[in-house]
């Protein structure tokens, strides 16, 4: 037997359009975690720290992360109040076959879109289906099979004036697309695993910061306790807030304290950085554009 996977053909990137439009790129992101298991803890929540970091590396600003129930009110009203304030925004969670998995159902209703399968979703699940799937599919009973259907069942704009739809296959060997409705929200599925992937396949088909765009960050390490450095931040942040520098702090356990500086302006961020590291007696452990640093001294 062939162990071969089966590729298929990506969407082709030049043909998706800058769905911000021409000359704009993302600038801020909403991250919408849906789903009854999430807030009973019965599942863990990882989807949105992977975003999180995805965010950072790519120079984006996370403004928002939200966890919502299967609920189909909740899911309208925090869709529309994150596409209209954040660039980019991605939901994880409710896409399976199941009766709680209301989030394209729901989402429709977000952008009154109706709900129509895709026929190249429902081909592609089927070529990519193993050869013991396709007989099981073949013995499906009708509830079954509209169960497995309901995956390719999408918002989609029917007639003109409807909010823009667009199905995106990032992945010759997943069957499963990105949808994005009104140029910003991305639907996800919330298996960990998948939401990574996708969410990487998605990066040529986002209109992405210029690298120029991306701050500059400096890391400093003291090993002072963040209580005792407190108020030099406090007086540095207060001190550079107008310069649109950020400083942060991050405490380890027993073990002294990461501050964070971040700004466009290199050469300042730098100046600042060796303030911090003589008064707080520390040294940078990493520099650069935000996703791309250079470690320096190890701590």
């Amino acid at each position: 037997m062939s162990t071969e996977r089966v590729q298929l053909e990506k969407t082709d990137p030049a043909t998706v359009a800058n769905p911000l439009g021409e000359g704009k790129y993302i600038q801020t992101a909403g991250c919408l975690i849906i789903g009854d298991e999430v807030l009973n803890g019965k599942t863990k929540d990882t989807n949105s720290n992977f975003f999180a970091q995805f965010c950072f590396d790519l120079g984006i600003e996370l403004k928002r992360i939200e966890v919502i129930a299967d609920d189909e009110d909740e899911i309208v009203e925090a869709a529309r109040r994150m596409t209209d304030k954040y660039d980019f925004v991605v939901t994880s969670g409710g896409i399976g076959p199941t009766h709680d998995d209301i989030t394209y159902a729901s989402l429709g209703a977000a952008f009154s879109l109706p709900l129509k399968h895709d026929s190249e979703t429902l081909r592609r699940m089927m070529e990519l289906s193993t050869p013991q799937r396709r007989e099981e599919l073949a013995k499906a009973t009708p509830a079954q099979k509209e169960a497995r259907e309901r995956m390719a069942l999408f918002p989609t704009a029917s007639k003109e004036g409807d909010a823009k739809s667009e199905i995106i296959f990032v992945e010759g060997d997943k069957w499963v697309p990105v949808v994005r409705l009104g140029g910003k929200l991305c639907v996800f599925p919330g298996i960990p695993s998948l939401f990574q992937q996708l969410l990487l396949g998605l990066t040529p088909y986002l209109p992405l910061p210029p690298a120029s765009s991306k701050p500059f960050r400096h890391l400093i390490y003291t090993s002072k306790p963040e209580s005792v450095i407190a108020p030099f931040l406090t007086e540095l942040q207060a001190r550079v807030k107008k310069e649109g520098i950020r400083v942060g702090s991050y405490p380890f356990l027993y073990s002294g304290v990461h501050v964070s500086l971040i700004g466009h302006d290199v050469e300042r961020i730098k100046e600042l950085g060796q303030e911090v590291a003589k008064d707080l007696d520390g040294k940078v452990v990493s520099e650069g554009k935000l996703g791309s640093e250079k470690e320096g001294a190890k701590i």
